[in-house]
């Protein structure tokens, strides 16, 4: 059985949270695969990642460290988070235009 990836991607999130994918919810029963996240500022900042499924925010990761230059693979050791229709990954950074990120997912996981 082919699998659909699909990739996401965010430059310059800062301190107002930025979804994706960008302005909609996943539209299917998805997996998120990966998700990086790299500090393009000259100083150290926190991030957050959480989904919100509709009524509430289910946070991944939250005041997440992130050195200058450096950078943080959320899911990792073959983590995976199943996203069903509806969901919205937001991403988040403490400091104006500090973040890029890069989400990696399979579309239509179970059909």
């Amino acid at each position: 059985m082919a699998q659909n990836f699909r990739r996401y991607t965010l430059q310059g999130v800062g301190t107002s949270a930025a979804d994706i994918p960008d302005g909609a919810n996943f539209d299917s029963y998805d997996t998120i695969v990966g998700i990086h996240m790299t500090n393009t500022s000259a100083n150290a900042i926190t991030v957050d990642a959480y989904i919100n499924d509709g009524t509430a925010d289910v946070y991944l990761i939250k005041g997440a460290p992130i050195a200058a230059g450096g950078a943080l693979q959320l899911l990792d050791g073959g983590a995976k988070v199943v996203v069903s229709s509806g969901d919205r990954l937001w991403i988040k950074s403490d400091t104006a235009a500090s973040l890029d990120c890069w989400v990696s997912a399979v579309d239509d996981i179970s059909t």
